[in-house]
């Protein structure tokens, strides 16, 4: 069974995920960490998006991060070309690792844009992470060397959260920690239920 979760950028979704990790009956698979290293290691994404944003898009063999940022958070239409690019060789890798980890419970897939890129389709289940956008941007500005208007156009990018809500199984609002973390063991104890 693949869960999928999901939410806004500053919604707190990797605080979850790692509240999952202590569970040893499952397999947890992050689609933006494991991009990250294709987009570095596969020949076939390299490739495309040099022929695509030109060569400044790798600085000695690494993805320029920032580089490529820049470019497709302010042009929808680029960002389109690079998950084109990006997002079928991640999904081919995502069913490698769920056919390597049959034998758990569940797989976690983590992807902060699982509806707008359609990933959703494949999952059994979906668990949606919430939080005011007031709290996401000040999470965000925390974290990240970035501005208020970078955050939003992030934002902008993103499927509203209560879009994203109405679609999944599971919404876990993520205020405080100790709440947080009675959400995620609830849900995985029901997930384990419905496996077994």
């Amino acid at each position: 069974m693949v869960i999928g979760i999901t939410g806004g950028i500053g919604s707190g979704k990797s605080t979850v995920v790692k509240m999952f990790t202590k569970f040893k009956n499952i397999a947890i698979y992050i689609a933006d960490d494991e991009a990250k290293k294709l987009m570095n290691s596969s020949i076939e994404i390299k490739t495309q998006l040099i022929a695509e944003f030109g060569k400044d898009v790798y600085l000695n063999n690494n993805l320029n991060r920032p580089y490529l940022a820049n470019i497709v958070f302010k042009d929808k239409q680029k960002l389109s070309v690079l998950n084109t690019i990006v997002h079928p060789i991640v999904n081919q890798h995502l069913q490698d690792f769920i056919l390597k980890n049959n034998h758990k419970d569940y797989i976690l897939y983590e992807n902060a844009i699982l509806f707008e890129n359609g990933s959703n389709t494949f999952c059994d289940k979906i668990i949606t992470v919430t939080a005011p956008e007031k709290i996401r941007i000040q999470r965000v500005l925390e974290r990240d060397n970035t501005t208020i208007e970078a955050v939003k156009n992030r934002i902008k990018n993103q499927w509203n959260q209560s879009k994203k809500t109405l679609q999944s199984h599971y919404v876990i609002e993520n205020l405080t920690f100790i709440k947080t973390e009675e959400q995620t063991l609830n849900i995985h104890n029901n997930l384990t239920k419905i496996t077994r």
